[in-house]
């Protein structure tokens, strides 16, 4: 099958052809670490933990190799503006953020990344390429220690983004100085005396022996080129970064390089919104992933976030996780009801495979898990009796464990996951006391005693316990 992904640069999808046939490589923005990530920065961790997933199906070792890169952002004036407001040092907030992230983001189920640069390590490389492109004519330095790349002298800047000139002036992220040779030129570089606390290394521009600290489009462009080369094949983030940040990544690297491309296909996530409009810390209208995580499990915010197709806007809610959580009850029910062993099979793959190979579209597979489950319960309605029997049952409970594992979906043990209660719920019944109720129950079914058994599973209802009732006994789960 072939892979088509949407590419940003021609507004279209187009058939992906990585640069070298026998190694893929992707660079996805991550985190700016001062702060809790929210549900907005979980959204492309996991619509480009789903597209790693595919690329490693259809590129699959030891023939061919996947290099997924995710950067942290570990300077930057959020963070230093968090250090003064706390009085904390920068190396401990970063170090906390990012270890909150890495907790977060794996109980949503996202994959490690295969490198996780962070700015602070590359600051020579970064460096290494303002200098280039000074000497290039494509930056000029300020005496103040400011460095700034010269939009002018890129003819199709702005490529990316299609922003007239006024729009990309309004839209730069550092407001317009009276210094800068045209109003839309963005910073590599700028001074950062010690006096004011903020993090600082030496360069070869400015007073006090050139102290400063990168800009931030400079970052991403050093990192990847350190690790993925000068042109690779998949860069992504969220749409929000397409201008300035993707837009001046481009501009810097071609620059730097002589290239044609920084990256072959550029994909962006559509915005998250609340109640119709985009979600954002300044409207105060997000959730940070933690708190949800005290109300839901992981596998359920995922499938939250997965049910729309990425390049499209999405509401979310807790309505939709909820709604999430009941869909996920019914596929891991299908899976413990069939009582066979049964492990993920590759061949069975396909069936998500061909949906996700069409620009990852993630509500299609979804689709077909439900197809998938649908078939496997109504075998076990029939009670095995189809043409292939237990066979043909774990051949379709495999099927759907493979499914799921594309997505990142249906890993845990159904017993896992029907036990599980939320953080706050901790002091209600233990797994114990109600296993020594069910099993109560079930003798006083024996024996006739059902005002026993009633009263069992009323007070096992009140503690939101379900007893389900099968041919092969009594099982439970937490509503």
């Amino acid at each position: 099958m072939t892979l088509q992904l949407h590419n940003t640069l021609s507004r279209k999808k187009e058939p992906f052809q990585p640069i070298d046939p026998c190694h893929v490589r992707m660079y996805v923005c991550g985190p700016t670490v001062y702060d809790f990530a929210h549900i907005g920065n979980a959204r492309p961790v996991v619509v480009f933990d789903v597209l790693n997933r595919l690329l490693r199906r259809l590129y699959p070792a030891p023939k061919h190799k996947v290099t997924y890169v995710r950067n942290i952002t570990d300077v930057d004036d959020k963070i230093n503006a968090r250090a003064q407001e706390t009085g904390r040092p920068i190396s401990d907030i970063t170090a906390e953020t990012a270890a909150h992230f890495h907790a977060d983001m794996a109980a949503l189920g996202a994959l490690p990344a295969d490198f996780e640069p962070r700015a602070t390590q590359h600051i020579p490389d970064m460096i290494a390429m303002i200098e280039t492109l000074i000497a290039k004519g494509h930056a000029y330095a300020l005496d103040d220690g400011h460095v700034l790349f010269r939009v002018a002298s890129m003819a199709d800047y702005g490529r990316l983004s299609r922003h007239s000139q006024d729009e990309l002036v309004a839209g730069a992220r550092v407001e317009v100085a009276s210094y800068k040779e045209n109003p839309a030129d963005f910073v590599l570089w700028k001074p950062s005396p010690e006096a004011k606390g903020n993090p600082g290394w030496l360069s070869p521009w400015g007073p006090e022996n050139g102290r400063g600290r990168p800009g931030w489009h400079i970052e991403c462009s050093a990192m990847s080129k350190k690790i993925l080369g000068e042109t690779f094949d998949i860069h992504g983030g969220g749409q929000d970064l397409i201008f300035p940040h993707h837009e001046n990544e481009i501009a810097q690297s071609r620059c730097a390089h002589g290239t044609d491309i920084m990256a072959k296909v550029w994909m962006h996530n559509g915005y998250l919104m609340a109640k119709g409009e985009k979600m954002s810390k300044s409207l105060g209208n997000f959730y940070r992933v933690n708190e949800l995580l005290q109300e839901f499990p992981g596998e359920a915010i995922r499938l939250t976030l997965l049910k729309t197709h990425y390049r499209q806007p999405l509401d979310f809610t807790k309505d939709g996780i909820r709604e999430a959580k009941k869909e996920l009850d019914g596929f891991y029910g299908a899976l413990r009801r069939a009582d066979v062993t049964a492990a993920p099979s590759r061949e069975d793959q396909n069936t998500v495979l061909e949906p996700l190979s069409d620009d990852l579209n993630t509500p299609l597979a979804i689709k077909a898990l439900h197809d998938r489950a649908y078939i496997l319960n109504t075998m076990l309605d029939r009670g095995k009796s189809g043409s292939g029997g237990e066979a043909e049952l774990t051949e379709t409970k495999s099927g759907l464990l493979a499914m799921g594992e594309v997505l990142g979906l249906l890993q845990q043990d159904p017993e896992d996951w029907f036990k599980w209660q939320p953080p706050s719920a901790a002091g209600g019944l233990a797994d114990a006391a109600i296993d020594a109720l069910v099993t109560e129950r079930q003798n006083a079914r024996k024996n006739r005693d059902f005002k026993r058994a009633d009263e069992i599973r009323d007070e096992l209802t009140a503690g939101g316990i379900v007893v389900e009732d099968g041919a092969d006994g009594a099982k439970w789960r937490r509503a």
